[in-house]
């Protein structure tokens, strides 16, 4: 893929480590040619941002809290100061409380549901409003990460489930909103992966192993299967795809019962 997003420029939110699906879509639009932009969350983050940012060629990193109105202002004025249009936004970025990530959905706090969904799905609204007007002169794509706990039931998911529903139901929305400006909306929704996040969903290893052995590749997906997907939709080969929920799971999502020798 490589020169494939030669020319284009953009914002990655979200990266935690170098196992981060946000670092591997980074990774993979570096190598396809496109200068990165990242935000953080936090001195220890931005620590571990540092380099990863910096063996892509990347100076540009700014501190965020997406729950405050006046840090994302901050954070695209800067960008706008930087780059006068931008061509993609990767918005990985979701939240709940792990004690709540157990347990019964009944039992899910106020506090807790309120805060999920305002990070966790209303994040990606608030952010593709502060990337329409550097975008709207010659389009781009918004780009989100889900997971299929949003349409199936999924031990310990809980409360992110439903977010991650809202956050789909936000995709088609906000394909509708900007594609009369050229601005694509699309979510990728990898299966399992050991990531900083994945960890704290309760019995992870345990769905990790179970979709690499049932899954009909046998596998889970890779940080490079996801980067890959995530250069398609942003390059021009994405220039007609909106509105999608890309499943990159190994085909996990079309079973209907675990492979026979695992009944």
């Amino acid at each position: 893929m490589t020169g494939q997003m030669q020319g284009k420029r953009g914002l990655i939110m979200g990266v935690a480590n170098e196992r981060s699906i946000a670092w591997g879509i980074a990774k993979a639009m570096a190598e396809a040619g496109a200068e990165l932009a990242f935000t953080y969350q936090g001195e220890a983050f931005g620590k571990r941002l540092e380099p990863l940012a910096a063996s892509v060629g990347s100076d540009f990193m700014v501190d965020v809290d997406v729950t405050n109105d006046a840090s994302l202002d901050a954070a695209f004025v800067q960008l706008g100061a930087r780059w006068p249009t931008i061509d993609f936004v990767v918005h990985a970025i979701a939240f709940s409380d792990k004690s709540e990530l157990q347990g019964r959905i009944l039992n899910t706090s106020r506090a807790n549901f309120k805060n999920s969904l305002d990070i966790s799905a209303y994040s990606f609204i608030d952010v593709a409003r502060r990337a329409h007007p550097l975008m709207v002169e010659n389009g781009g794509t918004l780009l989100t990460l889900t997971y299929m706990g949003s349409t199936r039931v999924t031990p310990n998911y809980n409360v992110m489930g439903i977010a991650k529903a809202a956050l789909e139901a936000s995709v088609r929305y906000l394909a509708n909103d900007l594609g009369p400006e050229g601005i694509r909306v699309n979510a990728i929704s990898p299966g399992p992966m050991k990531t900083l996040a994945g960890a704290a969903i309760g019995g992870a290893r345990k769905t990790y192993k179970h979709t690499d052995m049932n899954a009909p590749l046998r596998s889970n997906a890779t940080l490079e299967a996801v980067g890959g997907t995530a250069v398609y939709l942003a390059s021009d080969a994405g220039a007609f795809t909106t509105g999608e929920i890309l499943r990159v799971d190994g085909g996990f999502h079309v079973l209907g019962m675990p492979q026979y020798e695992h009944l």
